[in-house]
């Protein structure tokens, strides 16, 4: 089978989820997150090298103060209370957003997370916090003019290594739990030509044998890329 050497997730569908099982919502973003790392643990058993997945976009800041709260403290914690676990499986965490805009303190367990699996390498989880695909793009433009760059220099390749996902390669392939159809801002550059596949469950629901069918398709799939 021909297995995506990249894959980004959406793990949507976390509150209609718990509002579904009768639970408070903010359940649904916890049993998402622990979804997640099954995730982690599916794709690199299957020989999936690098996950990206969608973690908090720049328009969830407009959600409940509540919300943003427990989502900022969820994030904080998973991170550093997965440590070991990260450490264990040799999983390198990456996080791509607007750092600088997130808590004090989840900045530094970022910081701390970053460091501590810097040199892992089965396996490399990038975690979009405060991320957008347009700000992504418009970050890279502004970079680019502040470094003074020729006109005549700037291509594609050039442009890409200014965005958060630099020394990264492109997606393979786009999954998308919760039953929407859409990109929804995230790794737009990055996704141009990725395989795009929509599962109906919601996130906390979606399991290895999801999966499964996910990349099943992905092998179906002829990457023509144009030509």
């Amino acid at each position: 089978m021909n297995i995506p050497k990249h894959i980004v997730v959406f793990p949507d569908g976390n509150r209609r989820w718990a509002r579904e099982k009768g639970l408070n919502t903010l359940e649904g973003h916890k049993k998402g997150y622990d979804n997640l790392l099954n995730f982690c643990d599916w794709c690199k058993k299957k020989g999936v090298k690098i996950g990206t997945a969608f973690g908090f976009s720049t328009e969830n800041w407009n959600r409940s103060e509540e919300e943003v709260n427990y989502l900022m403290k969820l994030l904080e914690s998973a991170l550093i209370d997965n440590l070991d676990k990260y450490d264990k499986d040799g999983v390198k965490v990456r996080v791509i957003g607007q750092k600088e805009r997130l808590p004090k303190s989840l900045q530094e367990a970022i910081t701390k997370t970053e460091e501590a699996t810097k040199n892992n390498s089965n396996f490399q989880l990038n975690l979009g916090i405060s991320y957008g695909g347009r700000w992504d793009i418009v970050n890279a433009v502004k970079n680019i003019i502040k470094e003074g760059i020729e006109l005549d220099k700037i291509d594609e390749k050039l442009f890409e290594s200014y965005l958060s996902t630099a020394g990264l390669p492109a997606p393979d392939l786009v999954i998308r739990a919760g039953g929407e159809m859409r990109l929804s801002n995230f790794v737009l550059w990055q996704s141009a030509y990725a395989e795009l596949y929509f599962s109906p469950k919601y996130w906390p629901d979606f399991n290895e044998e999801d999966l499964d069918i996910a990349l099943t398709e992905f092998d179906k799939r002829s990457r023509r890329f144009g030509k």
